[in-house]
């Protein structure tokens, strides 16, 4: 069965001892790709190198919008740079935090248009962080869009229908990660219903988010499925349909070469 988890973070210290054998289960389980995500510079860097060792891995590269206050001279033009790599397949995350205050929201504002713009030039997808944040990112994207449609991803979508729908509207996918299946989730459930098949993506955001019946642990990409299967639920499909067709979004939004 197809799956793609369009956002984790192999970087991460939870993954340091065992990444090769989270892979493994991650393709064992049916992954046909797993996306690791930068979050500073650094992390970046080291998402294009977990990009090049695995054939499965491919790689975001930004500055996720909690850190942009710490980012120092180079940093911006480090993403720039890796943005060219032949495995970077999209820019980000980036976005709006009003929960965490560690950096400004005029300077969040100001990566975010960056990273958009990046995303632009290298006809790629961005990867949206939204956190108490949705009116101010659809603001803001609505302004950059113009008349036209962007090419980018509400990650780990927790927002409203109303936010959904204008993010739809501006041309994004919506991606879902394992807090659809925490059982007080019926709102997000409830939207997550009503998003068109054809602009559907699963996520696992590991090592955060454990999805049920793992809730709690350390999350890892082959644990995908559990979202893909509450999504299925959803949509009134089995696990293969909504994997086979999260899966044709996935690579035809991120320009994935077709799995052999």
């Amino acid at each position: 069965m197809p799956l793609i988890d369009t956002h984790a973070h192999l970087d991460e210290e939870a993954f340091s001892q065992d990444c090769p054998e989270v892979v493994a289960r991650a393709i064992d389980s049916g992954l046909q790709a797993i996306f690791t995500i930068g979050t500073t510079a650094s992390s970046s860097q080291n998402a294009v190198k977990l990009a090049a060792e695995y054939p499965q891995v491919y790689a975001v590269v930004g500055i996720q919008p909690n850190y942009v206050a710490e980012a120092q001279q180079g940093d911006w033009e480090l993403i720039q740079q890796l943005a060219g790599e032949s495995k970077v397949i999209g820019i980000g995350e980036t976005g709006l935090d009003r929960y965490w205050d560690y950096a400004p929201l005029d300077l969040q504002q100001d990566y975010f248009r960056k990273h958009i713009e990046l995303a632009q030039q290298h006809d790629v997808p961005f990867v949206v962080h939204c956190r108490e944040a949705e009116a101010d990112v659809v603001e803001l994207m609505q302004s950059v869009a113009g008349t036209s449609q962007l090419k980018g991803i509400m990650h780990s979508f927790c927002g409203d229908l109303a936010t959904a729908e204008a993010c739809l509207k501006l041309g994004l996918h919506i991606s879902f990660a394992g807090m659809l299946t925490f059982k007080k989730n019926d709102d997000l459930r409830s939207v997550a219903s009503q998003i068109p098949l054809d602009r559907l993506l699963v996520e696992t955001d590991s090592p955060y988010l454990a999805p049920q019946p793992n809730r709690g642990k350390r999350n890892e990409p082959a644990w995908v499925q559990f979202t893909a299967e509450c999504l299925a639920e959803l949509h009134g499909l089995s696990l293969k349909e909504i994997g086979s067709a999260t899966t044709k979004n996935a690579r035809e939004l991120f320009q994935l070469p077709d799995a052999e």
